[in-house]
């Protein structure tokens, strides 16, 4: 995955066409890798939470409403990731207390904050590390492209406001697979904002389930802010930012996973300072932060409101009632 999502990415042009060549030798690789693998299928319910294009979809959150979701209806959810920019191979559980994001990754390391998680490499490892620890269903953040592990219900999530992008595969375009092909293997899609680019248009008859990044917002309005940002579309912050009764002092945008050095928070700080703002930026950023910072800079919470929440537990519900054998 690039260290952020290039701009020509978004549209059709001459670079998008020039490499799309590599897209199709990176389609066709994909292809074979995962033809050539048998899953395995794990002790309890696999719920994949994937997608189509490389960062920036919003599936991370999406996996935390899940697991908490399951965990409500009184299901020991476990969070299964491969762990990406992390050191450790695993299986492994994730203790926010112990570990930190260069050594799991930033990912698992804030979903960890709220429910069980592992990292693992090995997908089929993680999963029955995380069953033999008293998972009753495994909720996989990515992994729609790993083809070692057997799901009992896949999820593609997109962004309304980005869609596919140019819909060409990488590194034309921001895809990790052509869509229909991706879409064969999921179940169901989930769009989350309003469908502004188009992307409906290219589900088919893969059923959508329609949410909402959702924040509360209520501390926040009237105050100023100075936002920054390292995911992969540092503006989706942004524009979602915009849409709270906040002040925006100013915007700085780091590419993905990006490990902040001592003097950019510096320089961050004595901006906000000068403006007499609040440093503010995303979860995942904030838990890639030294603690000394984390007591400096405040962080956006983000929760997933479902427009039709009966339709998503059907999908649950099926998943849950699949046996091992199934």
């Amino acid at each position: 995955m690039p260290p952020s999502a290039p701009d020509f990415w978004a549209r059709r042009g001459a670079l998008s066409l020039l490499l799309a060549p590599l897209g199709c030798l990176y389609g066709a690789a994909g292809m074979m890798r995962r033809a050539g693998v048998r899953a395995e299928r794990a002790p309890v319910p696999v719920i994949c939470v994937g997608n189509l294009v490389a960062g920036g979809a919003g599936k991370t959150p999406v996996v935390a409403d899940l697991a908490r979701r399951l965990i409500r209806r009184g299901v020991a959810a476990h969070v299964l990731s491969r762990g990406y920019g992390g050191t450790l191979p695993g299986p492994v559980q994730v203790d926010p207390a112990r570990h930190d994001a260069a050594a799991v990754g930033d990912e698992p390391l804030m979903l960890a904050r709220g429910v069980p998680t592992w990292v693992a490499r090995d997908r089929a490892a993680g999963a029955r590390a995380a069953a033999a620890a008293g998972a009753e269903a495994i909720v996989m953040d990515d992994g729609l492209q790993n083809p070692t592990l057997a799901k009992d219900l896949s999820l593609v999530v997109f962004d309304g406001g980005y869609g596919f992008g140019n819909r060409r595969v990488m590194p034309a375009g921001p895809l990790r697979e052509g869509i229909a092909r991706g879409l064969a293997r999921a179940d169901a899609a989930i769009m989350l904002g309003d469908d502004r680019t188009g992307a409906a248009t290219w589900l088919g008859a893969t059923p959508v389930l329609q949410a909402e990044p959702v924040t509360p917002t209520a501390d926040i309005a009237g105050r100023a802010f100075v936002l920054f940002a390292g995911i992969g579309r540092p503006q989706k912050f942004f524009d979602h930012f915009a849409k709270t009764d906040a002040r925006i002092i100013a915007r700085h945008g780091f590419p993905d996973h990006h490990l902040y050095s001592e003097s950019e928070l510096t320089a961050l700080a004595n901006t906000a300072q000068k403006a007499g703002a609040t440093l503010m930026t995303t979860e995942k950023d904030w838990v890639r932060l030294a603690p000394v910072w984390r007591t400096r800079v405040r962080y956006l919470p983000l929760a997933i409101g479902w427009r039709d929440e009966a339709a998503l537990d059907r999908l649950l519900d099926c998943a849950l009632k699949r046996t091992a054998h199934g």
